[in-house]
């Protein structure tokens, strides 16, 4: 009888504990914060602009592109990424006004000389960081955004100062960005590949000023 005794005082014992560790387990998986969740943004295509401006020895060029599409990815009130399309074949140039000198330079624009718009109707840009910059000042930049660059199928990495915000269900990006044309293969009269070019000369470097609104 005392054996019996022994025996069910022992597998009482190991029940509790067995109960006592599970209790544990439970309380420990409570406390556990849950992560928050990004949320998609879709870019508001109609109320995002996207100006171009581009540099000769004797002048300049000034126009504008289109978003085709894209979406900004917001965690609580801070943008993390994006993904953005642009539509190549909405190039227009706002300087010229005479039509037809302006529908040549368009078309120009469209051609192999430059963007290849009819083999690459669309560029893209991906964000791949969002990094805040410390104390900006009120109308200053606040973000350092850098990303991949696609046009006519060649990506490189651009970073950029920004003006982000959150607010209300509304994302918002503000920048200048500075794209070098011949990382892209854009090398028409460009003075470093061909020389003697004189007052033919294009600058390299050309600068897209960008709105872009995003909603839930």
């Amino acid at each position: 009888m005392k054996k019996y005794v022994i025996l069910a005082s022992l597998a009482g014992s190991l029940c509790y504990i067995a109960y006592a560790g599970n209790t544990n387990k439970v309380v420990e998986a409570t406390e556990v914060a849950v992560p928050a969740k990004a949320r998609a943004y879709k870019v508001d295509v109609a109320n995002s602009d996207l100006k171009w401006h581009a540099k000769k020895v004797t002048g300049e060029h000034l126009g504008s592109i289109a978003l085709q599409s894209g979406e900004m990815t917001v965690n609580g009130n801070k943008i993390v990424g994006g993904t953005f399309v642009i539509d190549m074949n909405s190039i227009t140039c706002s300087d010229i006004k005479d039509d037809q000198y302006n529908a040549k330079l368009v078309g120009h624009l469209k051609s192999d000389d430059f963007f290849s718009v009819e083999k690459h109707p669309t560029a893209t840009f991906k964000i791949s960081s969002v990094k805040p910059v410390a104390k900006a000042e009120a109308g200053k930049p606040n973000a350092t955004i850098t990303g991949d660059l696609t046009i006519k199928g060649i990506t490189n990495q651009v970073t950029f100062p920004a003006t982000v915000s959150v607010k209300n269900g509304v994302a918002s990006a503000k920048a200048d960005v500075t794209i070098d044309r011949t990382k892209y293969d854009v090398r028409y009269r460009s003075n470093s590949f061909f020389d003697n070019l004189g007052d033919k000369a294009i600058y390299d470097d050309f600068v897209v000023s960008l709105n872009v609104t995003a909603k839930q």
